[in-house]
């Protein structure tokens, strides 16, 4: 009970993904300034590109990022998630303060080529957080932890968002939102590196008690042999491909939203940049306290004991989807200059969504905890992929970007995948943990020593 070692964890981790999460939209808003001269400060560069050049660079992030997916959770179960998180959250913030050079030089080409290498270093990120929460987080707190930490993401887009129309139009011009961005990430990395542990046993400030409770929960685990990954097993689990296919459906319309909401509130709603930002942020806003609300709801509703575990992931992955789906089909029909009603509608799509932290979100852990970094990158890798298509899609579909009929297409398409992709969640998921869980057979790791802990450790408190 009380604040302890794995709620310092809880929180680097939040603030980690909301600097990452900063960095990914970042361009989201800035992009709106770098082609429009009279949406920004007019002192500053401007670019020619088209929507179809946008929508190519908007999506370039994930063409590096589902590469290093897969990957990265083999090397977070190897050699721990610290190092990985380190290094990617770094990487990630030194590039963002090169963005406004590399345009300035190489234009779209130089941007789309940084924003690749971007993902490349971000693809470590989500299955490094899911191992961490595999070691830190107690099944009786894991929908709670779990929800915390992946908050952040929205409440690094909520920031950002709002901040950056503010500092397109100020006088340090669209510049200073990849500067300021990155310097925050650099800032996060020197905590990091103090402050974060890869598991309670490498934590040196953990008190015994709370050692105990948190390992407790997982029964033994033994970081110092590596554990061989069933690849066929998990590959051909039911649940697994009904977890992959939710993670996947919601991405497309996550991040459809995400980056074509500005295009839209300026060419549609007609609205200036300023607003634009702050609007654009209200709905992940109302999206990051929604997480706080069905949080500790679900968690009330599974160990009391109302709901089981299973029956609780799908009513929560039910409500963050299909209550989405029915607002983007209400939004289609929103007439041109409709502006109060489109914002309603936005803001119900993206804010409900939180519901999926408590749904397909945390399944990897639930299923086979031991194997929750590597389920992670397989899911996400599929899911990030839906990243790359959907505003591709967008670009394809939208060739008139104030033609509201065109924007009606984009979507019939994203309530559709939410709809497909929550169904085979509610007739394939599981929640219940699976016999490949429990390694055949298991090598010793040579990153860790016969302790179990890693020989080049570095300081934590």
């Amino acid at each position: 009970s009380g604040f302890g070692a794995r709620h310092v964890q809880t929180l680097l981790l939040f603030f980690a993904l909301t600097v990452a999460y900063a960095l990914r939209v970042n361009l989201s808003v800035a992009i709106v300034a770098m082609v429009d001269r009279h949406a920004a400060n007019k002192d500053y560069e401007e670019f020619d590109w088209d929507e179809e050049t946008k929508s190519i660079i908007l999506s370039s992030f994930f063409w590096g990022y589902v590469v290093t997916q897969i990957p990265a959770g083999q090397l977070a179960q190897r050699f721990g998630p610290k190092i990985l998180l380190l290094l990617s959250i770094g990487i990630c913030s030194m590039l963002a303060l090169l963005t406004p050079f590399c345009a300035h030089v190489g234009d779209a080409k130089a941007v789309i080529g940084l924003r690749i290498v971007q993902g490349l270093s971000q693809g470590f990120i989500f299955p490094s957080t899911h191992t961490m929460l595999s070691r830190w987080a107690p099944a009786s707190e894991r929908g709670r932890l779990g929800t915390l930490s992946y908050a952040g993401a929205q409440f690094g887009t909520v920031i950002m968002l709002a901040v950056s129309g503010v500092l397109a139009s100020s006088s340090m011009g669209w510049p200073s939102i990849f500067y300021i961005s990155g310097a925050v990430g650099m800032l996060w990395a020197v905590v990091w590196f103090f402050y974060g542990s890869n598991s309670p046993a490498e934590y040196r400030g953990i008190a015994p008690e709370e050692r105990e409770f948190i390992e407790s929960s997982f029964g033994p685990q033994d970081h110092s042999r590596r554990i061989v990954t069933p690849w066929v097993a998990i590959l051909t689990s039911a649940p697994m491909i009904a977890l992959t296919i939710a993670h996947s459906c919601h991405n497309w319309g996550f991040w459809t939203l995400l980056t074509e909401m500005p295009t839209y509130m300026k060419e549609v709603l007609e609205m200036d940049i300023k607003k634009n930002a702050l609007l654009s942020s209200l709905p992940y806003l109302v999206m990051w306290i929604l997480s706080f609300v069905f949080s500790p709801l679900s968690d009330f509703l599974i160990n009391r004991q109302y709901l089981s575990r299973v029956a609780g992931r799908k009513l929560f992955n039910t409500i963050g989807l299909w209550v989405p789906m029915v607002a983007l089909l209400g939004l289609a029909f929103v007439p041109k200059g409709s502006s109060d009603l489109a914002i309603v509608l936005l803001t119900l799509a993206v804010g409900i969504n939180s519901a999926t932290y408590l749904g397909f979100q945390v399944n990897h852990i639930d299923l086979a905890p031991n194997h929750a970094g590597t389920m992670m990158g397989i899911t996400n890798c599929a899911a990030n992929i839906m990243s790359i298509i959907a505003p591709l899609i967008v670009g394809q579909v939208i060739t008139d970007a104030t033609d509201p009929i065109q924007w009606r297409r984009v979507f019939y398409i994203a309530a559709g995948v939410y709809f497909f992709g929550n169904l085979t969640f509610i007739i394939f998921g599981k929640a219940d943990i699976q016999p490949w869980n429990e390694p055949e057979s298991s090598i010793p790791n040579p990153a860790l020593n016969a302790n179990g802990k890693h020989p080049a450790k570095s300081r934590t408190f």
